[in-house]
């Protein structure tokens, strides 16, 4: 009997917040083609990120393994050669882990010549991946593209995004309301899901494994018409903050520091020099908007590639990921990007679609908590290949099929560096007299209590239960000691139970070379 092709289809998009889904009833963006692919999956609504920004958090993606033993830990920070990946991974089984946009990966520079320039970017492609077509931030691809369709010899990746001028209907808009030169059919989104679609057609017949990443909604946020006038910055909810960005520093000096740290011009390409937490309302209600367009023109061209699928009869052949490399503060704490410790930053969506799935099923929304760690562990079990031993995620497969394991996590765990090598790290020697190593925070949440642990500073805890938003710090207060001591002895633990067990579990006393495998935790399955 023939064996049934399994194809794999890893979307990420860029910087998606995961309460930003029309299935899961966001009151504005509206996500049809997303939300349609639900309807055929399993969607993981408490579903989080590992680490930030972009190169520690895909770096998790895509090893399976917490910031803390894979130690790519800032934008630029070598990943370690000897880490395994679900692109080396799915080779074994046959694969040609094929990119169609970044991974966002710093060589290891050990083994490269001090010249290689691999070594001048953070943007490299993970070992094992083959490149569709790479797309980091000079966008070369795409701007030759448009080049070659009559847009202006002289545009480059800084031009590309600059705004319209004189855009008709600005006045009383946000400065990200016109969109830029390039029309929503001519886009890097567009650009990309062209690419993809031209790679398949002539993969009909064969197995295959594409991993699909898009930018957007990542700055700079800048919309092509329909999307850039799609929502009305009038009907958009008011951030979650405090009345004045001087009363919301006060939670913790990290969080003061951090809204000086980023800059607006990351953002708008208006180039005005000001620290992005001190926008003004008419430019952040424009700013929400637009970044709700980029969410909705990336699900128009998923939309796309599903429906290629279908027409081509290869959807019930695949396995069909959609996910975030981290989220977005978007005003939230008066915060913007990917940063801190507030839930805005690491909470992602999370769809998979198991063709093997029973019918039942498909639609579930799972309140359980769920890891990017978790996702390269899922990928290779559907492909039924070995997970490997040093993973710290567990597959998400068993809930698939209506099961849960025993044991499951009943929190979620993450990191943020803030050492910033190379770039503001005076400025955290000056705030907080801290080396380096002392830059770092931890978090362990769960559906009760958030706990912060900072390496060298203060630490922090919420109570989600009263107070959701994250606004009262309760660590120093004394009745919550207790509950302080739990959460960080919690902390503790996993710690442990996730440190590198590449070797520790061989062993050759007896005389006999023994290797036990098995998972972290021991589990059983029940539905």
């Amino acid at each position: 009997m023939k064996q049934k092709r399994k194809n794999v289809l890893f979307i990420t998009a860029d910087q998606w917040r995961g309460d930003s889904l029309g299935c899961i009833g966001h009151p504005i963006v509206l996500t049809p083609h997303l939300d349609q692919l639900a309807k055929d999956s399993v969607l993981f609504r408490k579903h989080f990120t590992q680490a930030v920004p972009c190169g520690p958090a895909r770096a998790s993606l895509l090893t399976g393994l917490y910031a803390m033993n894979h130690r790519s830990v800032n934008n630029g920070t070598p990943l370690n050669s000897r880490f395994n990946n679900i692109a080396l991974e799915a080779r074994k089984s046959g694969y040609d882990p094929t990119l169609f946009g970044y991974t966002d990966t710093s060589a290891d520079p050990r083994e490269l010549h001090h010249r290689d320039p691999s070594l001048t970017t953070y943007e490299g492609v993970i070992p094992g991946m083959s490149s569709g077509i790479t797309l980091t931030d000079n966008q070369r691809p795409w701007i030759s593209w448009l080049k070659s369709k009559g847009y202006d010899r002289y545009l480059n990746h800084h031009t590309v995004y600059n705004p319209l001028p004189n855009y008709p209907g600005s006045n009383g808009r946000g400065a990200s309301f016109p969109p830029p030169v390039y029309t929503d059919e001519d886009s890097s989104v567009a650009f990309l899901t062209d690419e993809v679609l031209k790679w398949l057609s002539v993969r009909e017949d064969e197995k295959w494994f594409v991993h699909l990443s898009f930018l957007h909604p990542h700055p700079p946020w800048i919309a092509p018409e329909p999307f850039n006038s799609m929502y009305d910055p009038a009907s958009i909810p008011e951030p979650i903050r405090k009345e004045s960005l001087e009363e919301e520093g006060r939670q913790h000096p990290v969080l003061k520091t951090l809204h000086e740290l980023i800059q607006r011009n990351d953002y708008i390409k208006d180039y005005l020099d000001e620290p992005v937490s001190r926008m003004n309302d008419l430019d952040m209600f424009q700013v929400k908007a637009t970044y709700y367009g980029l969410m909705s023109e990336v699900d128009q061209y998923i939309g796309r590639v599903l429906q290629y699928l279908k027409e081509s009869g290869q959807y019930d052949d695949t396995l069909v990921v959609f996910t975030s490399d981290h989220g977005e503060h978007l005003g939230d704490h008066y915060l913007f990007g990917k940063l801190g410790y507030f839930d805005q930053g690491f909470h992602i969506p999370l769809i998979i679609k198991d063709p093997e799935m029973p019918s039942q099923n498909k639609g579930s929304q799972i309140e359980i908590f769920s890891e990017a760690i978790d996702v390269m562990p899922t990928i290779l079990d559907w492909l039924d290949s070995d997970i490997p031993e040093e993973c710290d995620g567990r597959s998400l497969l068993p809930f698939l099929h209506g099961e849960i394991p025993d044991n499951w996590r009943t929190e979620v765990h993450w990191e943020y560096d803030f050492r910033l090598i190379g770039t503001y790290q005076s400025l955290m020697k000056q705030q907080f007299g801290l080396s380096p190593d002392q830059c770092s925070l931890s978090v362990i949440r769960d559906d009760h209590y958030k706990y912060v642990h900072m390496t060298a500073l203060s630490p922090l805890l919420f109570d989600l239960k009263e107070d959701p938003e994250e606004f009262v710090n309760l660590a120093d207060l004394p009745e919550f000691q207790n509950v302080v001591l739990e959460y960080a002895s919690k902390m503790l633990s996993w710690n442990m139970l996730h440190r590198d067990r590449t070797l520790v579990n061989i062993n050759m006393e007896s005389g006999t070379l023994v290797h036990w495998k098995g998972p972290r935790i021991l589990e059983e399955m029940h539905t």
